[in-house]
């Protein structure tokens, strides 16, 4: 790699709270360096439209408290093509861009490899997705927000629940890792949770709730929405029979998971990831994912971030010794 003078950067895949507070790090932090920042609207879709700004310290003022992303994001059917992967090389270099910063999830960080593997463009990612689902940090950009709005949801079901007497199937995101749904059952003080990691057996699930519900008058069961068994909605047709005379009610979450005011976890870890990725790429450095650990800041190569065999299991066992019951 030679001197860097263009950054190029973009958010990616599904929005996470933080990405401004990253948008605005790497923004003050090229400057600082006499770098120029490039935002790229839209993600690679973006990219292949030639769809760049020029940014300075205006336009990064007063965005690190919003949610969503003011770059914006979306899928781009294009860029699965080795010929709009071309076209997005031809419009990075017609405006001289050196290396790019990729704010997303795992999709994202793939889309940056292939681009660097087939057309040399130098990448640093930068971990946001509420999901957490990737390896090498402890959190990624957007989690804990995520999980605070969770359990602010599952505390007012609740109150609703106790008074009727009913039983709450509280439905959250995460479509191949249970971290939102684990630690949101953990920290409301939920009765059981259902997650992709381990298997749901209807039956068992059923007496569950017979046992902790008795003398009690609400329950609330977290839900994974890639379950084995289904989100919430399956999940209450096929423990209904098992729970006759019971009240059943579903809530799906959705996309409010997604929304809303970051944290100050996610707007430090979104600030000091920001300035790290831009350093790294100052110092040559290329193909690695920001990470945080131990309240470090790491790296850990993209294949390995992205490589699902390396991702750790949640278990029944740890399920069972974290859960309150009652």
């Amino acid at each position: 790699m030679g001197e860097i003078q263009k950054i190029g950067f973009f958010t990616s895949g599904g929005d996470a709270p933080g990405m401004n507070a990253a948008i605005r790090a790497i923004v003050k932090t090229a400057l600082h360096y006499g770098i120029i920042p490039i935002g790229i609207h839209d993600g690679f879709d973006g990219m292949i439209q030639g769809k760049f700004q020029q940014m300075n310290y205006n336009d990064v003022d007063n965005i690190i408290h919003l949610g969503g992303t003011i770059l914006g994001s979306a899928r781009s059917k294009s860029f699965r093509t080795p010929e709009g992967r071309q076209q997005a090389a031809d419009q990075l270099h017609k405006k001289n861009i050196d290396a790019l910063i990729v704010i997303g999830g795992d999709g994202s960080f793939a889309g940056a490899n292939i681009l660097f593997k087939e057309h040399k463009i130098p990448y640093i990612g930068l971990p946001g997705t509420i999901d957490n689902d990737l390896y090498g940090t402890d959190a990624s950009i957007g989690y804990d927000t995520a999980l605070n709005t969770i359990v602010r949801a599952v505390d007012q079901i609740r109150d609703t629940a106790s008074s009727h007497h009913r039983i709450f199937f509280v439905e959250v995101m995460g479509r191949n890792a249970g971290f939102l749904a684990l630690n949101s059952a953990i920290a409301s003080g939920a009765e059981s949770v259902l997650i992709p990691e381990t298997i749901t057996n209807i039956p068992e699930l059923a007496q569950e709730i017979k046992t902790q519900n008795k003398g009690k008058r609400s329950s609330i069961i977290i839900v994974a929405e890639g379950d084995d068994e289904g989100g919430a909605t399956e999940i209450v047709e096929k423990v209904r029979p098992h729970l006759d005379g019971y009240e059943l009610r579903t809530t799906i979450l959705g996309h409010t998971q997604r929304g809303g005011t970051p944290s100050y976890f996610d707007r430090a870890l979104a600030t000091r990831s920001g300035i790290y990725a831009v350093e790294q790429l100052i110092q040559g450095k290329s193909g690695s994912m920001i990470g945080i650990h131990a309240d470090e800041i790491i790296t850990v190569t993209i294949e390995k971030s992205i490589d699902d065999s390396s991702t750790p299991n949640l278990n029944k066992e740890f399920l069972l010794k974290k859960l309150l019951t009652k």
